[in-house]
């Protein structure tokens, strides 16, 4: 968008321009009518398209167990140029094609084929050896966000061995921190980046808000100092039990680059969260676990003794304030358990959100028969950790379950195929993309129309008086919204 600076209209040529627009009124508008008939079957037919192929679903795969009946890892071999050892693992990343009637099992994409680096006993390529190997390390059991074509995985090293072979608690390098290339899958970070436990990088999700370009998510907070605001208020320790540390979840942004979070509120809710997920009208939203160790219906859903839906529940949140939503919704009707789970909402239809979780709370029938705790010795065996994919409708809360997956496949981060990120609306009078209005824009729009230089400036969110081009008179509409802080 060139810069145009301001030229005086003639009386004649707004004369001519309202000739115009009378002209489109009296002939053109009733002549759109069967355009616009046309146009309305067209969208129909699309839509029936849609809905007969379904959606495609992309994600990074989560591994909460190995079980070498079906998707474990296999050795290659070593690798002398590189030395190191080379395994096709499960982790990497995956797309599962739902047509509307029939979820197909997760495929890796890109695929990892053996044959392309490895062939008579030798390594053939050890570029492409390593790529594969490195997947070894996309776990993100604390979390994954998509930003800038780039993804970003958390790993949480709770329990790490020491040279002795004990397992202890690792705090101060508690999080690994990875960067991806998320079309071709390669690591982009020379090596591994650890962060602190008192970091509180452990979340139910990130995800990009289109109304701002921020990455929120829903944090564990602990033993986090609390802000300022709540030390310096004389009735807070009026309570003897107050403490001065912060725990609970929160919502918060999240610098990718510093990997800081950036609370919006303390850590008020204490929710078994599992899920987080912002649609396209900039609408946040957690799902819980579910909080029941009843029996499922026939149906396969849970109900309370009132015959209403129980389970898992979803849980708005406004991102403004970082408060949770007063709601009337049911819960989904489906338990599932306490581990990060996935989920995500197409661009074209913001009431349904897409769960990929568990298929139970880890309740079941034990090997006597009895409705109790599944045991971890026989996971295999009893589908403690088999998962399946649901459709939650956010405007009810309930949701229906799509498809039980084969081989317990469970995402850490899911999306969309051709939505890895939203379009992001631009903030109107951020000139230069710092994500405020302020006075620093009105110079950058300035210099921008004595220049033509756009260099690092929004030129979107430059024309603020929505004219449809940059002009001098932007930058009156800027100066007056400074003052007046109305548009």
């Amino acid at each position: 968008m060139s810069p145009i600076l301001p030229t005086p209209h003639s009386s004649l040529l707004k004369f001519t321009y309202f000739i115009i627009i009378i002209n489109i009124n009296i002939f053109i508008k009733p002549m759109t009518r069967i355009f616009r008939l046309f146009a309305l079957a067209v969208m129909a037919g699309t839509c029936m398209s849609m809905f007969a192929q379904g959606l495609t679903f992309r994600g990074v795969y989560q591994t909460s167990r190995n079980d070498d009946n079906n998707v474990g890892s296999e050795y290659v071999g070593w690798n002398y140029a590189l030395q190191k050892m080379i395994f096709i693992v499960p982790q990497g990343l995956y797309k599962m094609q739902w047509d509307g009637t029939t979820v197909f099992m997760p495929e890796k994409d890109p695929a990892v084929n053996k044959a392309d680096f490895y062939s008579n006993g030798q390594f053939t390529d050890n570029d492409k050896a390593l790529w594969a190997s490195n997947f070894n390390m996309m776990q993100a059991n604390s979390g994954a966000v998509i930003k800038d074509g780039i993804l970003t995985t958390v790993m949480s090293r709770t329990d790490m061995q020491n040279p002795d072979g004990q397992w202890v608690t690792n705090d101060t390098n508690r999080f690994a921190v990875r960067k991806w290339d998320i079309k071709t899958g390669d690591l982009l970070s020379a090596g591994d980046i650890y962060y602190p436990a008192w970091q509180c990088l452990e979340s139910a999700g990130m995800a990009v808000n289109p109304k701002d370009g921020k990455v929120y998510g829903l944090f564990h907070i602990t033993n986090k100092y609390l802000p300022d605001s709540i030390l310096n208020d004389p009735d807070f320790f009026a309570d003897e039990n107050a403490d001065s540390t912060d725990s609970g979840y929160a919502i918060c942004t999240i610098d990718l680059d510093k990997m800081e979070i950036h609370q919006i509120t303390p850590g008020l809710y204490y929710e078994n969260y599992v899920t987080f997920a912002i649609n396209s009208e900039g609408r946040a939203f957690a799902l819980t676990s579910g909080g029941t160790i009843a029996l499922p219906a026939e149906d396969g859903k849970v109900y309370d003794i009132d015959g209403n839906p129980t389970g898992a529940h979803v849980f708005e949140f406004d991102l403004n304030t970082g408060l949770r939503l007063e709601d009337n919704r049911t819960n989904t009707g489906y338990m599932s358990q306490v581990k990060r789970q996935s989920a995500c909402f197409a661009k074209d239809d913001p009431t349904k959100m897409y769960w990929m979780g568990y298929f139970n709370s880890g309740m079941g029938y034990d090997e006597n028969g009895n409705w109790n705790p599944l045991s971890d010795r026989t996971w295999i065996e009893n589908g403690k950790f088999d998962t399946a994919l649901y459709e939650v409708d956010i405007t009810t809360g309930e949701a229906r379950r799509l498809a039980i997956l084969e081989d317990r496949y469970l995402f850490s981060l899911m999306w969309i195929d051709g939505e890895e990120e939203p379009l992001i609306e631009g903030l109107r009078g951020d000139v230069n993309g710092d994500g405020t209005v302020t006075i620093d824009d009105v110079t950058a729009l300035i210099d921008y129309l004595l220049s033509g230089d756009a260099s690092g400036l929004n030129l979107n969110n430059a024309d603020t008086d929505l004219g449809g081009t940059v002009t001098i008179d932007d930058v009156t509409a800027l100066i007056d919204h400074l003052l007046t802080t109305t548009w």
